[in-house]
């Protein structure tokens, strides 16, 4: 063991199941941690919108604030900066006697971008670069595929690696007994420091949760252990009201609160205490979707982000200012896609139901650029995945992984899943703010 590690934390938010604070722990003598609140996530996009709207941001700060309790834990300082990394960097690695920098591999454009720059201004220091592929629930390594011949349908994807990758293991991080106390006067931002306004969840909320690592563990306490609501999660995960008819850990898994592998050995401890059936499989059926549109865009690269796609389709998209705004504010003719419209507006949760009705009719009812669509969810989502969101636009708008290049009927999926109108009066009906 030599030196100081440092851990870059990005999307790999938490102290359990970490690779890179494992290795850190293991190759080094003191630990130091790191994160940026990056001013470039909380700008306006060419699309129009923050990348980063209130609720995410809220989330992400009380992510954060857990995230340096436990590591305060461990005896792990967290540095926080509300500044670019590139920036920080070079100055902070001064003196410091850092021998290796971990963290989690990312591959899409603007993180690429970040890297990048980092590793240009920090050449002079003798550090070395460790990244590991950390958000999966079936490494790259494991996989039965050259990269480039990943399947480009889910089904293909899902059979083999359901028949030869095991799971990894969980890895399990221990106290550090630093040589040498580090300051740390370091500052969490507030959500009025990253330019929002404070405010309260909406009663309505189907995500009325708070961030980080130890929110995401009660969750599943409750949702598997105390209510048993997994025995039923393919049942109710169409549902559109109330806390528990999904698991919601999609917003946790997204910031990497907690890892694919953590949720899936719970569910097989699940099965096997308490049974398995339909539901428990569907909960791993739904992470490995997950997985495979981080594979696409893996395979992909920055074709996921083009109007084309991943199909490379040449559609007759149009940008009409008006029926993007109508959309954005729940003024459409379809008082289902309305309805969850709202409801995104006001809380930054919507069903996955209610997120196929109103992407199906951005982009194939009114033909309008499915990226606008995109970035709107980018903005405004607390569960947010690059890989995810810009994968389901693509399968929704035709250009990416639906076979069958579907269009939803937004009336008879409202007669299907609302049957009774409730959701739909739940945001229609007038309400003072």
């Amino acid at each position: 063991m030599s030196g100081t590690g440092l851990v870059w934390f990005r999307n790999d938010l938490r102290v359990n199941d970490n690779a890179s604070l494992l290795s850190a722990i293991t190759e080094n003598e003191n630990i130091i941690g790191i994160y940026f609140f990056d001013p470039r996530h909380f700008e306006v996009s060419s699309f129009g919108f923050k990348k980063t709207e209130q609720y995410r941001a809220k989330f992400l700060i009380e992510s954060i604030t857990e995230l340096q309790d436990n590591l305060e834990k461990l005896n792990i300082p967290l540095f926080i900066y509300k500044q670019y990394p590139e920036d920080v960097f070079p100055q902070f690695l001064e003196d410091r006697n850092i021998t290796n920098l971990y963290m989690q591999k990312e591959w899409t454009e603007e993180e690429v971008k970040v890297t990048n720059a980092v590793k240009k201004g920090t050449k002079r220091y003798a550090m070395q670069w460790k990244e590991s592929y950390d958000q999966f629930l079936f490494h790259p390594d494991d996989i039965p595929f050259q990269l480039k011949d990943i399947p480009d349908v889910f089904t293909n994807f899902r059979k083999k690696c359901e028949k030869f990758v095991p799971v990894r293991k969980e890895c399990t991080v221990a106290k550090v007994s630093l040589g040498n106390k580090i300051e740390n006067n370091s500052i969490i931002p507030t959500l009025a420091s990253l330019g929002f306004n404070e405010f309260t969840t909406d009663s309505r909320s189907a995500f009325p949760f708070t961030g980080g690592e130890s929110q995401a563990l009660q969750r599943i306490q409750e949702y598997f252990w105390e209510t048993k609501k997994l025995s039923y999660y393919k049942k109710t995960r169409n549902g559109l009201m109330g806390e528990n008819y999904s698991s919601k850990l999609s917003a946790w898994l997204a910031n990497g609160s907690i890892s694919p592998r953590t949720i899936y050995f719970e569910i097989k401890r699940y099965e096997q205490e308490i049974g398995a059936n339909e539901s428990t499989y569907w909960l791993i059926f739904e992470l490995i979707w997950r997985d495979f549109f981080k594979y696409i865009s893996l395979k992909h690269g920055n074709a996921i982000f083009k109007l084309t796609g991943i199909q490379n389709k040449e559609y007759l998209w149009n940008k009409d200012q008006e029926l993007v705004k109508k959309w954005i504010y729940g003024e459409t003719n379809e008082p289902f896609v309305n309805a969850n419209m709202i409801e995104l507006k006001y809380t930054g949760w919507m069903s996955n139901r209610g997120r196929q009705n109103v992407a199906s009719f951005f982009a194939k009812n009114q033909e309008l650029d499915w990226r606008i669509g995109a970035a709107y969810f980018e903005a405004m989502l607390i569960d947010y995945d690059v890989h995810s969101n810009y994968g389901n636009w693509l399968y929704v708008s035709g250009v990416g992984n639906d076979p069958r290049d579907r269009k939803f009927n937004n009336r008879l999926q409202a007669q299907r899943y609302d049957p009774k109108q409730k959701f739909q009066q739940l945001w229609l009906q007038p309400t003072i703010f």
